[in-house]
């Protein structure tokens, strides 16, 4: 019953700017972390920004100071606002929810830079 929903992904040029949005459902949303997470070809699946229930967020150094995660408790969503793309962000971006030691993915929306 547990759904995430991410939206916001297309293609930018570099030094472009997209938002990403994930959409949660069938969960006590506020009291867990969320997290945005992406995986490009032939790479693993890596960390891009955490934010956890109370506000308190945290970024991989390759993003740092470009992008900002966010979430509004209210609306049971969280956000991934992305500055001065670069080609490296060409990922697919993934939503999570971290429930104890359970993950919740939501299905990932595509992220292209071009050069």
């Amino acid at each position: 019953q547990v759904q995430l929903v991410e939206s916001g992904g297309g293609l930018v040029e570099t030094g472009g700017s997209l938002r990403l949005s994930c959409a949660a459902s069938g969960i006590a949303f506020s009291i867990y972390d969320m997290g945005w997470y992406r995986q490009a070809p032939g790479k693993q699946r890596e960390s891009v920004a955490t934010i956890s229930g109370g506000g308190i967020t945290n970024y991989a150094d390759s993003v740092k100071g470009r992008f900002t995660i966010s979430r509004d408790n209210a609306k049971n969503m969280a956000y991934l606002q992305m500055n001065s793309l670069k080609p490296e962000d060409t990922a697919v971006y993934y939503c999570n929810l971290q429930k104890f030691l359970y993950s919740y993915w939501g299905q990932g929306t595509q992220v292209t830079v071009s050069s």
